[in-house]
């Protein structure tokens, strides 16, 4: 008979075993880290964290959108073209604002405004024909994959939309803290006497994309985890009849689910315009899409539904962003 010394410690490894296996993807987060610091020259630096969380923004949008889907059993591959479309539109509006004499502030603003009310319509055309009309996911957002396609090449005649407005960038690309060894900090913008061609005279700290990206998936991770909203998804991916039985209006909520994934990959395209400077439209061999669901089941989600975790995503876009 084993005696208690024995029994707890094999409750001690049980229970570090369970830990490791749910949160396996972090762990190998952190010793992908450890040997790419080791062997890797300058990966071991804060600008190169930076530059990755950065540059991970518009990729965490996309996979917190398609966290939700796939929690109820579906899969939105329209996501990266909704992208697409609503970065091409903000960035054309832009350009006819300012022709038309509004200001930078104001034809900015309006643009974005457009940009993220006109990524709602694809999510909710998706809801309806999945909810309504009992099209498989799958085939209603492909389909509609191709249509926001085709409305942004119209847009764009397949060319990006550039010479937009230099402030764009400035806010897209600008960090908290801007240290001049020796001078000063400066918040939210490089001090006035630095020229963009001495910026690397600066020690910029903490992105403001990373601020953003952690107040979107915080709103996110609070809705799933502790609001109706958020059990009456997993209740649909655990089971719809089962949903349809405890009063759950199943269909209303997922055109909800869809119309909430076509936003955030709206607004993914808005701050693409603010990162990059110019309106770029999804080629097909982007695939956001599939790196999304790639990092939502990294994240410990099931595509069968009812599992998956904000954070869980978050960490599989960052396993995926460092290799």
């Amino acid at each position: 008979m084993p005696n208690e010394q024995t029994l707890a410690g094999r409750n001690i490894l049980a229970r570090a075993g369970r830990i490791i296996a749910r949160n396996w993807a972090f762990f190998f987060l952190i010793l992908m880290m450890i040997i790419f610091s080791i062997i890797g020259s300058g990966f071991l630096s804060i600008v190169n964290f930076q530059n990755i969380l950065h540059l991970a923004t518009s990729s965490l949008l996309l996979a917190a959108a398609e966290t939700f889907v796939v929690i109820t059993g579906g899969m939105d591959l329209s996501i990266g073209f909704v992208m697409g479309m609503s970065s091409v539109l903000t960035g054309e509006l832009i350009h006819r604002l300012l022709a038309v004499g509004a200001s930078t502030s104001t034809s900015i603003l309006i643009a974005c405004l457009a940009g993220l009310l006109v990524s709602l319509l694809p999510g909710i055309i998706n809801g309806v024909l999945i909810s309504r009309f009992n099209v498989p996911p799958f085939i209603a957002t492909l389909g509609m994959m191709g249509i926001c396609n085709g409305i942004t090449l119209k847009i764009c005649k397949g060319f990006s939309i550039s010479n937009l407005p230099d402030s764009l960038t400035r806010i897209g690309n600008s960090y908290v803290f801007y240290i001049h060894p020796g001078r000063g900090t400066t918040l939210f913008h490089k001090p006035d006497y630095i020229a963009d061609t001495q910026i690397r005279e600066l020690v910029r700290l903490i992105p403001v994309s990373l601020l953003f990206s952690i107040g979107v998936l915080l709103i996110l991770w609070y809705i799933l985890k502790y609001r109706k909203f958020g059990r009456h998804t997993y209740a649909i991916g655990g089971s719809m009849d089962a949903a349809i039985r405890a009063g759950i209006n199943v269909k209303r909520h997922l055109i909800l689910i869809y119309a909430l994934s076509s936003f955030l990959a709206g607004l993914a395209g808005v701050f693409n315009v603010f990162q990059t400077g110019i309106g770029n439209y999804s080629t097909f061999s982007a695939m956001y899409e599939l790196f999304a669901v790639a990092a939502v089941v990294i994240g410990g989600a099931s595509l069968s539904g009812g599992k998956g975790r904000i954070s869980g995503t978050a960490v599989g876009v960052l396993v995926l962003k460092v290799l």
